[in-house]
């Protein structure tokens, strides 16, 4: 498909209604066209077989549909981790909001496969000063390495991000809570020691206390935690 023949169909599946309703969740992302995401991984499924080179350079950076079909094909193609990981570094500098950040990181399922490889390859941006290149990293650790296995190098991780903005730092809470809503045990002693940056740790701890997950008994205890920290 050439650039002219993908914008029409994704205009043909443009939606004024839910366009608004996006709009509205992501200020400041321009150029919304109101396509739902199932029929984005449809079209990013067929644009990701033949051709599939062409059809990525075809998209363009002018609408959000665009990005985000952009990043979902890089999940779908068939091709070798080196390629795949040089195609994700030239997408992460267009990652400007976060619904493209977590479905872009969802759509990565290769990464369960190469977790060495992609821990190497996370390393700029967990360093980074950077609002989505650190909210990209922590939610990769979420989505991929929150097991048994890398539960202590994840969770000395994300301490290392040094999230100052809001998405990243909402990542980061979000990441560290799913680790402590998997082992408890494990990540109970750096909540109790408050290593957490302020803000982060208070958002760890209203996501932990917001899931269904939990005893009632953790739930209160976390509430005290929370409510110290607040003082």
């Amino acid at each position: 498909m050439n650039r002219e023949q993908i914008k029409v169909e994704l205009i043909n599946h443009s939606d004024e209604k839910y366009r608004k309703f996006s709009a509205g969740l992501l200020p400041g992302v321009n150029s919304i066209l109101g396509v739902r995401l199932p029929e984005l991984r449809k079209m990013a499924k067929r644009l990701s077989k033949a051709d599939w080179q062409e059809n990525l350079h075809q998209l363009s950076d002018d609408t959000f549909e665009e990005i985000m079909l952009q990043g979902m094909m890089i999940g779908y193609v068939k091709c070798e981790t080196e390629e795949r990981l040089e195609l994700i570094k030239e997408f992460i500098p267009k990652i400007n909001n976060w619904s493209v950040c977590d479905s872009f990181c969802t759509g990565l399922k290769f990464v369960r496969t190469e977790q060495e490889r992609v821990f190497y390859f996370l390393q700029p941006y967990i360093a980074s000063d950077k609002e989505f290149e650190q909210r990209f990293a922590a939610v990769i650790l979420l989505n991929y390495y929150i097991d048994e296995k890398w539960l202590s190098r994840t969770v000395n991780t994300l301490e290392q991000i040094n999230a100052k903005a809001y998405y990243s730092k909402m990542a980061v809470a979000w990441a560290m809570a799913e680790c402590y809503l998997h082992f408890p045990d494990g990540v109970m002693p750096i909540l109790k020691q408050n290593r957490l940056d302020p803000e982060v740790q208070q958002k760890t701890l209203q996501k932990i206390i917001e899931s269904r997950t939990i005893s009632p008994e953790t739930r209160d205890e976390i509430r005290a935690m929370k409510k110290q920290l607040s003082r």
